[in-house]
């Protein structure tokens, strides 16, 4: 192919004004497959167009036979150009037509060209077209001319990302727009419907073609120089950015933002005629394309860290540096990649509907703040930040971890439907809230509340429950950029003393480790963590940390009754040398003047198999004892429970784990030692009906699990749920749930499940 007269600035000058021309779309695009086939001396150009059923459709062309526009179609897995579409990698060929994956077409007359040049139209790695260019002669496309259509290519892909094609065939030009309908893993219940949020969102680029080429390298290599020397100065201080990025990640981040040949194709791509903007955006753009399609899931993480970079330069460069989370519209529903849970209680929790997420597990510290908040959200969606855009419609579906962007009006009516149902169910739950939780044969059920914030406590009032069975003190530390002094915790404690009134309380000491790693500890490697080091063992072997918190708690609670609980208590031995500390610390307060609690008991949770084999022992020990259901099923049948694989093999209803329950409340009662369940099935209308008729009667629970599980206790007979228990547990031999059994049984004597 000859040099092109003018080169690539010229062409983008000249596209720059045919897009602004007063005519039609198709006008218009017919205008630029001349322009460019004219400008790389090619005999053939021509634009085809990913449609909504991800077909390549053929838009416009100069040099094929343009009857064929908007007739020739094919299959994105079908000839050269769906190659390029899946790759979204240029491919250049001397000779098309030898090349395995080249499909004719004979109403578009392409049998006398052989050289072939075809790059993908990308926008935030997302293929929504391919732009091709062929010679009849059979010749070698150079790297400069590769380079030059994918500059224009950018451009293109903003004019079909902005939706102006969709005229010119039904639903054509609109894969960008189209409904998207993803399935992820669910963080925390409830249905959001409103419009996106980016949490620091993508930079839009409104100019893309340079009237200053030189002024705009300036531009590029200022912004690079400050971006570079803000690094530094993070890494060199050790801190912790608001967004909780570590210093390994800023660490990473440093050598992306030193990469020569990441900033080399930056300059290229300025130099053929873009803005600094625009060739920060056109290269990312091209990155994410191709790391996006990388098995490797080392390689697909290097992405973030690239848009990391990335953000940071466009943020520089157009002058939104250090903006944070600012205002919400109303109905609010944040996307975002990842986020700490501090950068979340940052927004407007009354405009705030739901949570959307590339990365986060039911366990996240982002997941456990949303559960406290009362918002839907939903994670591992992926690329989830670039399938929307700000304002889009979006519904978040906490309970099935779905996410619809950009719904149909069909699909939002149905799920507006649903809001109201719910919302009418919990209307009904909070007529009950003064209700004393009372079966129908006379046994009270004590309904407790899970918190672990502040804003938490405020379900207290509007649920009616009648205290606060585990309140968790990890958060405190979580959400905090350094380890919170002594005199913090205990204004958190005093707090929540204060917010509950009368009511009973109990503190579960700090449980860290696992998964629950503090963003100003180092992590420690460990091959199972959740068997590792964590919780009451990192209390034992580090008594000054648990020393601190006790000391504030039992200062916080003077004067008022105060219960302590500690959590992954594997021996009684641990339980007595956490009793130990505490008494130390009591004597501690008694020598300098200070007024202890009124009454302080002390328990332990159950969450390590091995108390079952000492359930007596830890029975008479402990002044209470606390069920954690979720590890204990964890650990009881060896599934990680953020395993998907693994995770529903286990019935916590089935023939083991009642069994394990049984043992617990039967034991604990015959030693007088109250015992309360205080993991997720115990807010479950029908695993908790199984746990009452195993002998259970207290529950902690999450606010919204209250009005439900309370409508089942006041509909239920016990001794009724007892026998059916006992039955059916003398019939399971096999493993088997009684949960169909249960079912049954609440279908026929109207208890709502």
């Amino acid at each position: 192919m000859p040099a092109a007269p003018g080169g690539p600035r010229l062409l983008l000058r000249r596209l720059r004004e045919a897009m602004a021309e007063p005519v039609s779309p198709q006008a218009r695009l017919d205008r630029i497959v001349v322009l460019i086939a004219a400008n790389v001396i090619a005999e053939v150009c021509s634009v085809y167009v990913v449609r909504d059923d991800n077909t390549l459709e053929l838009f416009a062309t100069e040099g094929l036979n343009r009857d064929a526009v908007h007739i020739t179609r094919m299959r994105a897995d079908e000839g050269l150009v769906g190659l390029i579409a899946q790759s979204a990698e240029p491919l250049a060929l001397s000779d098309a037509q030898s090349h395995p994956a080249f499909s004719y077409r004979p109403e578009t007359g392409e049998e006398i060209y052989h050289a072939f040049l075809g790059v993908p139209l990308l926008r935030a790695g997302n293929t929504l077209g391919v732009l091709v260019v062929q010679n009849k002669t059979y010749r070698v496309y150079s790297e400069e001319e590769i380079e030059a259509l994918q500059t224009t290519a950018m451009v293109l892909a903003e004019m079909i990302a902005s939706g102006e094609l969709q005229a010119l065939a039904p639903g054509a030009g609109s894969a960008a727009r189209r409904p998207v309908s993803q399935r992820g893993v669910a963080l925390a219940e409830g249905i959001g419907l409103g419009h996106v949020v980016l949490h620091e969102p993508r930079i839009v680029v409104k100019t893309l073609i340079a009237e200053n080429v030189e002024r705009e390298v300036e531009r590029l290599e200022s912004a690079i120089e400050d971006v570079r020397s803000a690094i530094d100065e993070l890494v060199e201080r050790g801190d912790v950015m608001g967004t909780g990025e570590s210093r390994e990640v800023l660490e990473t981040v440093r050598m992306f933002a030193h990469d020569k040949g990441w900033l080399r194709r930056m300059r290229e791509a300025v130099q053929s005629g873009l803005t600094a903007e625009a060739a920060v955006e056109r290269v990312q753009s091209d990155n994410r394309a191709r790391m996006l399609r990388q098995s490797d899931p080392y390689l697909r993480d290097r992405l973030h860290d690239l848009d990391d970079l990335a953000n940071r330069l466009l943020r520089r460069l157009v002058g939104q540096e250090g903006q944070g989370a600012g205002g919400l519209p109303e109905n609010a529903i944040l996307v975002a990649r990842s986020m700490g849970p501090a950068a979340l209680l940052d927004y407007d929790r009354a405009r705030l509907r739901g949570v959307v997420l590339e990365e986060g597990g039911p366990t996240s510290h982002i997941a456990i703040v949303a559960r406290a908040l009362g918002i839907p959200a939903v994670g591992e969606i992926a690329n989830a930040a670039s399938l929307c855009d700000a304002g889009d419609a979006i519904i978040v579906d906490g309970l099935s971890g779905e996410v619809q962007i950009r719904p149909t009006p069909e699909v939002e009516a149905s799920y507006a439907e649903m809001v109201r149902l719910r919302a009418r169910r919990q209307e009904q739950y909070r007529a009950l809230r003064d209700v004393p939780a009372v079966t129908q044969d006379g046994v009270g059920i004590g309904l407790h509340l899970n918190a672990g914030l502040l804003v938490d406590l405020t379900h207290l009032h509007e649920t009616g429950a009648e205290g606060v069975g585990l309140f968790r003190t990890e958060l405190q530390f979580m959400i905090a950029e350094r380890m919170p002094s002594a005199a913090e915790q205990q204004a958190l404690y005093e707090a929540v003393f204060a917010a509950t009134g009368d009511l009973p309380v109990t503190i579960r000491t700090l449980d860290i480790g696992g998964d629950k790693i503090l963003p100003y500890m180092p992590a420690l490697e460990e091959e199972n963590p959740a068997l590792g080091w964590r919780a009451i063992r990192i209390g034992l072997d580090r008594p000054a940390l648990l020393r601190v918190q006790l000391r504030a708690l039992l200062k916080a609670a003077s004067g008022r009754p105060v219960k302590i609980m500690f959590p992954m208590v594997a021996t009684v031995e641990e339980f007595t040398r956490a009793r130990a500390i505490v008494e130390r610390e009591k004597a501690h307060l008694r020598r300098h003047g200070y007024a202890l609690p009124s009454d302080c008991r002390l328990g332990a949770m159950i969450e390590v198999p091995s108390l079952l084999f000492q359930i007596d022992e830890i029975a008479r020990e402990a002044d209470f004892l606390s069920v954690g259901s979720n590890d204990l099923m964890q650990f009881l049948f060896a599934v990680d429970r953020e395993n998907r694989r693994v995770a529903n093999r286990f019935d916590p209803l089935c023939g083991a784990a009642m069994r394990a329950f049984r043992l617990i409340a039967e034991r604990a009662t015959a030693q007088g030692c109250p015992v309360t369940v205080c993991g997720e099935i115990g807010g479950r209308p029908l695993e908790a009906l199984a746990l009452i008729g195993l002998g259970f009667r207290d529950f902690s629970m999450s606010p919204a699990s209250i009005g439900p599980v309370k409508a089942m206790v006041l509909s239920a007979d016990v001794q009724a749920v007892a026998a059916l228990i006992d039955g059916e547990l003398t019939k399971v031999t096999d493993g088997a749930s009684i949960r169909p059994a249960l079912a049954a049984f609440a279908k026929t004597h109207g208890v709502p499940v």
